[in-house]
């Protein structure tokens, strides 16, 4: 998996998959361009990138708005004047409440951010693909793209659609030599798992990450550059015939037959 002269471009890039795979795809050859709304997080990824050798801009962006994400495209067009890679990442967890009580505001802000989000990412990225007559992107989904779960409403309904936007976009783009991909975590090593457990139980939230591991195959979580590894191979070479699907990395859980608690669900 080698990305030198390419370019990628990472949403959500300041979080513990995004800051892994901009490390990565840097590690790789790739220039980067980190986007996040978080300033502190998205320019510390950026100096990680940078600290290791690799060359990475941040750019700070609002996913929801339109001009927002048509504002990054921009500058990543204008810094290196092309887009390779394209991990449509940025995704948040909201809140964990029964259907009958989950806030009305909170359900639109997560639908907006991992639904919307990901749509206007490809809107505007797309359009510079065709142009170019390659590239490759990956969406973030999840587990709770494959199975319900109690709690989390508008993350699974969103992680859902992730995977028909995926199908949709790879169906209309195939012929023009663009790939569009997702993968789908299980609990990974992230700050938003620990949110998660928080929630679930706020006294012990220890003891929610233990019975996740425990339930999984592997009897641990994921770590984020195992899930990184995953959007960087269906972003290579190796990968040229895979597109319209997704990949679960989630250490044999979802192949149990058991679909994973709420508590396990991330972005």
């Amino acid at each position: 998996m080698e990305f030198a002269g390419k370019i990628a471009l990472i949403t959500g890039g300041g979080g513990g998959i995004g800051r892994a795979a901009a490390i990565g795809f840097a590690g790789r050859g790739a220039k980067v361009v980190v986007v996040d709304l978080n300033v502190g997080d998205g320019e510390a990824s950026a100096e990680l990138v940078r600290q290791r050798g690799g060359e990475a801009r941040f750019v700070r962006a609002d996913v929801t708005k339109f001009a927002d994400v048509e504002a990054y495209v921009k500058a990543t067009l204008d810094a290196y004047g092309a887009i390779d890679c394209f991990f449509n990442n940025a995704g948040i967890e909201g809140r964990a409440a029964p259907m009958q009580d989950y806030d009305e505001a909170m359900f639109d802000q997560v639908i907006a951010v991992n639904l919307k989000g990901v749509f206007l990412g490809m809107r505007h990225v797309i359009p510079v693909m065709l142009k170019q007559g390659r590239g490759a992107i990956v969406n973030t989904a999840s587990t709770a793209a494959l199975f319900g779960g109690p709690g989390m409403a508008p993350y699974v309904a969103s992680k859902h659609a992730v995977l028909g936007l995926t199908k949709v976009a790879s169906a209309e783009v195939a012929h023009s030599g663009i790939r569009v991909n997702a993968v789908c975590p299980g609990p990974v090593e992230t700050r938003m798992m620990r949110s998660l457990e928080a929630q679930r139980n706020p006294d012990n939230p220890q003891s929610v990450h233990d019975r996740n591991a425990e339930a999984t195959p592997t009897g641990r979580y994921a770590k984020p550059e195992e899930v990184a590894n995953v959007v960087m191979y269906l972003c290579s070479d190796l990968s040229t015939d895979i597109t319209g699907t997704h990949i679960v990395i989630d250490g044999g859980r979802s192949g149990t037959g058991g679909a994973p608690t709420a508590a396990s669900r991330r972005a």
